[in-house]
């Protein structure tokens, strides 16, 4: 099984959780951005979390599918379509052999994520099938999909190859899906964001009118920024005194300030250890917003304690439990109907 791209647009990768254990190798994890819509999408298709799929940046990225094939589309709404007909999202979603999908343009976000059952058979680099660019690795050869590939899709039980596996098209039919949904009850993709932030480790050493600034103002993402990180554009920010740092660790979402003053959020691609004083870190359940946001894009900080950051994050956790259990349920019901076809 496979499925061919037709149209590159304008940046999609091959990303699955990132791989984890070489940052003390100068390796980045990569992954995706969006983990929490990542998930979802494996999940909906009977995948695990950590399987490798499509992450689609903004618009005209178009794939055709060589054998009936289950899918799933989750995060930015980009105008997914096939056949002249709009896809649904957040929901499994059986595409006809031959049939194309394509990414039309962003209505909300920038990122989507198509996961099909099985995951995409790329080979494993350091333990990920996670494309890191800068390093020339994962994915399909450390590459940005380009027209012409052909990915593979390992088989599942849930891949459509089989008659048990697919529903019966109508003749006019390119894709047939449910009429459940696992879209999120309030969309955490929305104009104008607040991102949460707890202290970083050199905050005290910022001018007190800076950090007011910094928390009362807004910053608007540049056109520069990508899966490294967000370079914005909003008050300077400046450290009491001139000094210099050693190099320590960085993480995704974490917030450095280098020479010009303008903040800069470390994303995926990041490097392994930072110079530049560190004045937040954005709390593990916004980086999803982040991971959303597109160039002109106005965002705003608020503080929160670290307490608050780790209740946030296991409330998030809990709810994707309770949300990929409700998804297996509505599977096997799935399953059940098709088996008796």
């Amino acid at each position: 099984m496979s499925i061919e791209v037709i149209k590159r647009g304008l940046f999609v990768t091959v990303q699955d959780l990132g791989r984890k254990g070489f940052a003390k190798f100068g390796i980045g994890k990569s992954g995706a951005m969006d983990g929490f819509a990542f998930r979802i999408a494996n999940w909906l298709v009977g995948n695990g979390a950590e399987e490798a799929a499509l992450e689609v940046t903004w618009s005209g990225f178009s794939v055709r599918f060589h054998q009936n094939t289950l899918v799933s589309i989750t995060g930015a709404d980009l105008s997914p379509e096939s056949g002249g007909m709009p896809v649904p999202m957040w929901r499994p979603v059986w595409f006809r052999r031959g049939s194309e999908l394509t990414f039309k343009r962003p209505v909300t976000g920038c990122r989507a994520y198509v996961a099909a059952a099985g995951g995409l058979d790329v080979p494993e680099v350091l333990g990920s099938r996670s494309t890191y660019l800068r390093g020339g690795i994962g994915g399909m050869d450390g590459k940005a999909l380009q027209t012409g590939d052909v990915i593979p899709i390992r088989q599942s039980a849930q891949s459509g190859s089989s008659t048990k596996g697919s529903p019966k098209f109508e003749e006019h039919e390119v894709f047939r899906t449910v009429n459940w949904s696992a879209a999120p009850w309030r969309s955490y993709i929305r104009p104008n964001p607040v991102i949460r932030v707890t202290k970083g480790l050199q905050q005290g050493d910022f001018r007190e009118e800076d950090l007011r600034h910094f928390y009362e103002g807004s910053y608007r993402v540049k056109p520069e920024s990508d899966r490294m990180g967000y370079r914005l554009s909003g008050p300077s920010l400046a450290l009491r005194s001139s000094r210099e740092y050693v190099s320590e660790g960085v993480t995704d979402g974490t917030v450095q300030v280098p020479a010009d003053g303008q903040p800069i959020i470390l994303m995926a691609d990041r490097q392994t250890l930072g110079g530049y004083p560190k004045i937040a870190q954005v709390v593990t359940a916004d980086l999803p917003k982040v991971a959303q946001l597109s160039p002109g894009d106005v965002i705003r900080f608020r503080e929160i304690s670290i307490e608050e950051a780790e209740g946030l994050y296991l409330e998030q956790e809990q709810g994707l439990r309770l949300l990929k259990n409700r998804i297996d349920e509505r599977l096997e019901e799935v399953r059940r109907c098709l088996g008796s076809t």
